[in-house]
């Protein structure tokens, strides 16, 4: 039976504020799912704390909401449990590139099949409006009302250099690019980073739809998504060029054997499915008595 977008619906109404990019990321989510075909009994969705934290509660599919930062290391968890589930694990710039940035960077080495979503509206949007690792120099916040002094993060850039085997960005204002290429990073086998260009109507006022719109292209079949130093280069265009120009596309992607396909423990079948009976814990049950 083909899944569909009415699947993956639920009764709950999104309270994000009217006009909140995560909108369109959210149809995009549920869009890319059902055209993959993905039962929703085997899609997981873990987030963290924020925006995006509410995101799995309108998904009709497992979900976990987990601390603050701290969606990657529950999705790995799920994922080295199940290696059957399609894992999604979905965070804000503020979730997972300040609190969660240890996860973010260490992530790409172990390279487990799964795909990390990160809201990044360059600002703390649930906390009303602090500066957060993605805010523009300069930009004046609640927590930086003489203008921010730190230059923005770089995730694609880190990811890159890091390892990550699939490295994308898209706007929430272009929805079939966004769904598209989403389609290919859940399709990725291994650690798939889509950074999404989410504005946030209420508390960014630099970032708008129409100041990215102006701003972001796609990256076009002339680009290479195999060359490591062509990406790092792209990933760098929007500082190098004082935002004038900002890709949006797929910028790497290479192929490595995940963490599961070699961990001798999962070659066989998901850690889930292993015989337990026959184990005795009983020492290990005296060792904490």
């Amino acid at each position: 039976m083909m899944s569909t977008i009415q699947d993956y619906t639920t009764m709950e109404k999104p309270q994000w504020c009217p006009g909140c990019g995560n909108f369109g990321l959210h149809m995009a989510v549920k869009s890319a799912l059902s055209e993959l075909n993905i039962p929703r009994e085997k899609a997981v969705i873990c987030t963290g704390i924020g925006c995006s934290g509410k995101s799995n509660h309108y998904v009709n599919c497992y979900g976990y909401e987990g601390l603050h930062g701290r969606s990657v290391p529950v999705a790995s968890g799920v994922k080295l449990s199940n290696k059957s589930l399609t894992v999604i694990a979905e965070g804000g710039d503020g979730d997972g590139y300040g609190i969660g940035s240890a996860h973010f960077l260490h992530s790409f080495r172990r390279n487990i099949d799964m795909t990390y979503i990160v809201h990044d509206n360059a600002i703390y949007g649930l906390t009303t409006g602090q500066a957060s690792p993605m805010t523009q120099k300069g930009m004046k916040t609640k927590s930086t009302p003489h203008g921010n002094l730190e230059i923005p993060f770089h995730p694609l850039a880190v990811a890159i250099a890091g390892g990550c085997t699939f490295v994308s960005r898209v706007f929430t204002g272009d929805l079939m690019h966004m769904k598209e290429v989403l389609k290919q990073a859940i399709s990725h086998k291994g650690f798939a980073l889509v950074d999404v260009l989410q504005p946030c109507v209420t508390f960014n006022k630099l970032n708008t739809f129409a100041w990215w719109q102006q701003r972001v292209y796609k990256l076009d079949s002339s680009y290479n998504p195999q060359n490591k130093t062509a990406a790092l280069e792209k990933a760098f265009e929007e500082s190098a060029t004082d935002y004038a120009k900002i890709p949006i596309g797929i910028f790497y992607k290479e192929e490595r054997p995940t963490y599961e396909e070699e961990a001798p423990q999962l070659k066989e079948k998901p850690l889930v499915e292993h015989e337990i009976a026959k184990e005795n814990i009983q020492k290990a049950v005296e060792d904490f008595l």
